[in-house]
């Protein structure tokens, strides 16, 4: 079964849900814009209409698509309008792309328990789309975050984010 989460940096959200059970393959990439086979450069300039996202492909026997969303709303900021931290731009937007007409119902229902029980101060702004054709990100973007945990993005940004998840999930 596959998911698809924008949720700010792929480097960022991606080393999370690496470390959840049952997530085969989490592939950094770009959904939602108008260019075929954009770059990252393309995007990070705003150029593409993409979102930097994930792509999980997820074992329905050991996680269920509840629980991704429960860490997706929990691990970034879905009520900052096209930003997540120091990254702005659209293509770090909060969005959930669905892959069929039970998971739209989900994340529906979801964002709406989350504001009936006001979870977060503000507004939940992270839009529910349909999935569109999926991007491999380059490279260099995979594995990003283990592959380069000197980076000072990476040290500063992402390595306490995953030490926030890991201490509250494992």
């Amino acid at each position: 079964m596959k998911a698809t989460f924008g949720g700010g940096c792929f480097w960022c959200t991606e080393v999370i849900f690496q470390n959840i059970d049952g997530i085969r393959s989490v592939l950094p990439g770009y959904m939602g814009g108008k260019t075929t086979n954009p770059t990252y450069k393309e995007v990070c300039n705003g150029d593409t209409d993409h979102v930097e996202v994930i792509q999980l492909d997820f074992d329905e026997n050991k996680v269920d698509f509840m629980t991704l969303l429960k860490v997706f709303f929990k691990t970034h900021d879905p009520t900052t309008l096209n930003r997540q931290g120091n990254d702005v731009g659209t293509q770090y937007r909060s969005v959930v792309f669905y892959h069929d007409d039970a998971q739209k119902e989900a994340v529906e229902h979801f964002i709406q328990e989350l504001e009936k029980h006001s979870v977060f101060e503000d507004p939940i702004v992270t839009a529910v789309e349909p999935a569109t054709t999926f991007w491999e990100a380059e490279d260099y973007h995979h594995d990003y975050f283990n592959q380069n945990p000197s980076n000072p993005y990476c040290a500063a940004v992402i390595a306490p984010k995953l030490q926030k998840f890991l201490k509250e999930y494992k």
